[in-house]
């Protein structure tokens, strides 16, 4: 499927060579999508690495942030009061986190063997989720630790698959088929180029509200909706490879809610919008293991807004390139209904239009 940029959607930044969120170095995305349908199975899950650690985890500084807490991602009370996490990130449907956890946490135990045998060590993964009961028989419980594993095992750098593909499998967004979304943006300071990449696991909003790059999309495209109300969710993990403190990295991960606000959604009641950022930039050792001084490198915050406007403009685009990637897929919550994949040559035609 077309990405937004393939349309000529005239996006403002300039990306990676990806556009995706793979273009901070080091960092790996997996997938594992579960895809049934005669079982009405459509879920999965999608994990991402922050860095390929040999031997024993390395510390990733990270911040959290939400625009609506109807959702969850476990980990977050560590990030906020310590400001890190160790291991992977993973995404699935909502009745998955159980699941994932103890598949990551296996993971975790297996790859740093010696890390946990030889210390007091303890795994808390992070693990976020959106609904996809209306595609996806939820409460059937498809999703196994086996199925977390499989995604971290096949996680590697290069193109991201997008739409329904692992955690986004069943996954609706305005009312439009999406799911998996990601992009990036490259952006200069004091001398160096940073990158800035996002992964968006995309259920939210109604289609009335949806705007692409100023343009009134869902009016233009309208729908009948299944639900009298915005009832899906929104994760959105924004990894740069800039060396930020954990305020910084907090601040970073509230600019989600305003990349998803151009889009149209106001954050509903029902809605979880949930946000991740991190740097993958070096952590030094284990504060267990650390001297009574730390001395660490970090980007000045008064010089910061480059990065904040990459992290906007990247969430935009990546929600809408999970759309992009959307195809008609048939309902299991209602019987003989369809949530349909956005008609991309119509989407071109408003912006070609407008330039023309």
């Amino acid at each position: 499927m077309p990405r937004a940029r393939d349309l000529g959607l005239p996006f403002p930044g300039t990306p990676g060579p990806l556009n995706a969120i793979t273009d901070v170095a080091g960092l790996t995305v997996g997938t594992c999508t579960l895809l049934d349908p005669a079982r009405h199975i459509r879920t999965g899950v999608t994990a991402i690495i922050p860095r390929m650690d040999a031997g024993a985890p390395e510390p990733v500084r990270a911040g959290q942030a939400t625009l609506n807490g109807n959702g969850e991602m476990t980990g977050a009370h560590w990030i906020n009061d310590g400001g890190y996490f160790l291991g992977p990130v993973l995404i699935s449907n909502t009745h998955a986190i159980g699941a994932c956890h103890t598949g990551a946490t296996r993971w975790m135990i297996d790859r740093y063997a010696e890390h946990f045998r030889d210390s007091i060590a303890w795994a808390m993964p992070v693990v976020a989720e959106t609904y996809d009961g209306i595609l996806n028989d939820i409460n059937a419980l498809p999703v196994q630790p086996e199925h977390a594993i499989e995604a971290l095992n096949a996680a590697t750098s290069g193109p991201v698959a997008e739409g329904a593909v692992g955690g986004g499998t069943g996954m609706i967004a305005y009312e439009f088929k999406a799911g998996t979304g990601t992009a990036s943006r490259r952006v200069s300071l004091g001398g160096k180029t940073y990158t800035v990449g996002v992964l968006v696991q995309a259920n939210h909003g109604k289609r009335p509200w949806f705007n692409v790059l100023g343009q009134p999309v869902g009016r233009l495209m309208p729908f009948e909706g299944l639900v009298p109300r915005e009832t899906g969710s929104i994760i959105v993990v924004i990894a740069t490879d800039a060396p930020l403190s954990t305020i910084s990295l907090r601040h970073l991960a509230r600019r989600a809610g305003l990349g998803l606000g151009r889009g149209g959604t106001p954050g509903g009641n029902s809605s979880g919008d949930i946000f991740l950022a991190f740097s993958t930039a070096p952590f030094g050792p284990m504060p267990q293991k650390a001297g009574p001084l730390i001395q660490r490198s970090e980007i000045n915050a008064e010089l910061i807004d480059p990065l904040y406007l990459a992290a906007v403009e990247a969430v935009e685009e990546s929600v809408v390139n999970a759309i992009t990637a959307g195809t008609d897929t048939p309902t299991f919550r209602f019987p003989g209904k369809v949530i349909p994949g956005i008609d991309c040559a119509a989407l071109a035609a408003l912006f070609s239009a407008r330039t023309a």
